[in-house]
């Protein structure tokens, strides 16, 4: 083993609960350290989350940024034009942020959407991650993580449903799922 010290590419993927909450999880581990955080949130934006309010308590050590209107792709709709334009911003953003050095940890949250919807290509996304500055961490949550993404990524979670709440009939939750 060494004892190399370098930023980390972590993916949350998967069809279960806990993508985002994971990766909130090690992006407060990384604030009580000392580092500074940022969370861009790719899709997320009609809704207030309590993750929203929860992270003003840290001012500039942990900045969370919604970037899109909302639920995408609803079925088989064809995506919003509107939402393509938000995701490319979101991007823009995203890659600044990582180039700066400003950040610690830059959190992509449902970026595996928004690549898996057609709206980002993975391949923007990988050299980006390849040229980013030593010490800056990454976590893109979201699923169906491209291939590309989770070969360059240095560990790869897989959130698997076992039950949820919603088959019994219970709706989202004030403070698990929002």
């Amino acid at each position: 083993m060494t004892d190399s010290r370098r930023g980390l590419i972590l993916i949350n993927t998967g069809p279960g609960k806990g993508k985002t909450t994971a990766a909130m999880g090690t992006a407060l581990r990384a604030v009580g350290n000392g580092m500074r955080v940022l969370m861009l949130q790719f899709l997320k934006g009609s809704w207030h989350y309590g993750e929203l309010d929860a992270v003003e308590a840290f001012g500039d050590k942990f900045v969370l940024k919604q970037m899109g209107r909302g639920f995408v792709k609803v079925g088989g709709a064809e995506t919003d034009p509107e939402d393509i334009r938000l995701v490319e911003a979101a991007w823009a953003e995203a890659r600044a942020a990582i180039d700066s050095g400003e950040w610690d940890m830059v959190v992509l949250d449902e970026i595996n959407y928004a690549i898996s919807y057609g709206m980002l290509d993975a391949a923007v996304v990988a050299e980006a991650l390849r040229s980013r500055p030593e010490m800056v961490h990454v976590i893109l949550t979201g699923r169906n993580a491209h291939p590309l993404l989770v070969e360059l990524a240095d560990t790869v979670t897989e959130m698997r449903e076992v039950k949820h709440a919603y088959q019994k009939g219970i709706l989202a939750q004030r403070g698990i799922e929002f």
